[in-house]
């Protein structure tokens, strides 16, 4: 009988997973306020209702109370975030605030099932949870700081520093973990810098190109990125690397429109990617690996077969929770997780949870084009870009389509840096929109107070003639009284218009 309830439930959850996608983009469509609200309001019940049944059927399969614990515990948190976003900042996103929320959730459920099998049971999954407490905090936090601070466009180099000593600390002082330089850990926590380095890349090029798109300035800001990518090249950090240059690539191009900069970037990366294969050894392995991974199945290319065996025992419908073999996989809750999603969950599903990134991508370019600060443009489209590009590295990786960078899928992954970084990210993307809001309504406001001005000087000229030019000291015009037209049917001044 448990079995028949677990099986039943993953084809529930796949319903419940691909309504909600479907209302991400039918949303778009809407005219009217009153149906985005409701296309919201459906979104959060299946957003509770997959929680419960996918959290259900892992306390079916389990027999472990921890498990509605920890389902409780992300429904009230969940429902806080919902309810504070509106309370706090009732002009927010809330298809962002939505989809924050699903990606939170799958994750969540994916980590229960993993961490189940640990030294200490279900400790990942509440570590995790506290990481998204954690960050909710900060995601409130920001978008009053975004509003607020209007002087984030003039600290250019500020953000050069920063970011620049940061990545530079990690490539000298941080430990080794498999070929690569990351982070430091403080207190058990893995802490990982260029998670938290990349959002302030995305301001000092925001910033610069903002301040001028003239030669000398394009060659100084890419001078300074192309430092911070190759400090990450030499910690083997490559997926941050990748990251850093496609959004600088991007961000040049929607600034200056110069196709020849683009075209010259891809040339300089294609030239640096042939030379870094060459010099560092751990680069060889992972397109080894990449290139034959059942070949190479006892060395490199193990995490990418078990990655590709996970996928195929999954097929379209998955094994269902506690049905499969995903802790096979290594690391599968931080670099490979959407192997796991995809092997207890089905193929429609993981499909369904990268409609879910791309509709959060649209929403950020929708709130860049439609910005008319260009500082803030850039931000946005530079956070869009990161966002996506990780989804990409991270999907690309663990299904052979690209060689596997290490990159966590946001929201989805198990990480504390991770898990943080995104949760500001969106919370500037909020911010912006509030930005976008306040402008909307003082243009709004511009254009009612010239058709107030506009109205005025049209009583005053029906009601004002201009006087004989008067001589010196005495008023230029003066009032003179009003005279009767020859058409009586002409309205007087005073009386409004006729409304249809």
């Amino acid at each position: 009988m448990t079995n028949i309830m677990i099986q039943l439930s993953k084809y529930i959850i796949i319903i419940l997973m691909a309504a909600y996608t479907f209302s991400c983009f039918s949303i778009f469509t809407r005219n009217y306020e009153d149906e985005e609200k409701r296309v919201l309001i459906r979104q959060d019940v299946l957003l509770f209702l997959l929680q419960f049944t996918a959290f259900g059927a892992m306390y079916l399969a389990a027999d472990d109370v921890r498990i509605l614990f920890i389902c409780a515990a992300l429904a009230v948190v969940l429902l806080a975030v919902i309810l504070l976003y509106n309370l706090i900042y009732p002009n927010v996103s809330r298809l962002v605030v939505n989809n924050m929320c699903i990606l939170i959730t799958a994750g969540m459920i994916m980590i229960t099932r993993l961490s189940s099998d640990n030294a200490s049971p279900y400790g990942t999954a509440i570590r995790q949870l506290v990481f998204v407490i954690v960050g909710i905090v900060f995601g409130l936090i920001v978008p009053v700081l975004i509003r607020k601070l209007t002087f984030l466009d003039q600290w250019t180099y500020v953000y050069a520093g920063v970011g620049g000593a940061a990545l530079l600390a990690v490539a000298l002082f941080a430990p080794v973990l498999n070929g690569a330089k990351l982070g430091f850990e403080i207190f058990g926590i893995n802490i990982q810098p260029s998670e938290f380095v990349k959002i302030v890349f995305v301001f000092f090029v925001a910033a610069s190109l903002n301040r001028s798109t003239e030669f000398k300035n394009v060659v100084v800001t890419t001078a300074i990125a192309a430092a911070h990518v190759l400090i990450l090249v030499i910690s083997t950090d490559l997926g941050a690397a990748l990251i850093f240059f496609v959004v600088y690539l991007v961000m040049l191009y929607v600034a200056t429109r110069q196709p020849l900069y683009t075209i010259a970037g891809l040339l300089a990366g294609a030239g640096a990617a042939v030379v870094g294969y060459h010099l560092f050894s751990h680069i060889q392995v992972r397109v080894e690996a990449w290139q034959d991974p059942i070949g190479t199945y006892s060395g490199s290319g193990y995490q990418v077969a078990q990655s590709l065996f996970a996928i195929g025992s999954g097929s379209w419908f998955g094994t269902g929770l506690f049905q499969g073999q995903p802790d096979t996989i290594p690391v599968a809750e931080t670099d490979f997780i959407f192997s796991a999603v995809t092997e207890e969950l089905g193929v429609i599903f993981a499909l369904c949870l990268i409609l879910v990134c791309v509709s959060c991508y649209v929403m950020f370019l929708n709130i860049a084009m439609e910005l008319r600060n260009k500082f803030y443009k850039y931000v946005a489209l530079g956070l869009g870009t990161c966002y996506i590009f990780q989804v990409f590295l991270q999907v690309g990786g663990v299904t052979k389509f690209i060689p596997s960078t290490g990159m966590t899928l946001p929201f989805v992954s198990y990480g504390g840096s991770s898990m943080l970084s995104t949760m500001i990210m969106f919370g500037i993307i909020q911010g912006l929109y509030i930005v976008r809001e306040d402008e909307e309504e003082e243009l709004e406001q511009k254009k009612l107070e010239q058709k107030k001005r506009a109205e005025r000087r049209s009583r005053d000229g029906l009601g004002r003639t201009a006087a004989p030019k008067a001589p010196e000291g005495r008023p230029r015009f003066e009032e003179v009284p009003r005279q009767r037209t020859k058409t009586a049917k002409q309205p007087r001044p005073k009386q409004k218009p006729r409304t249809k």
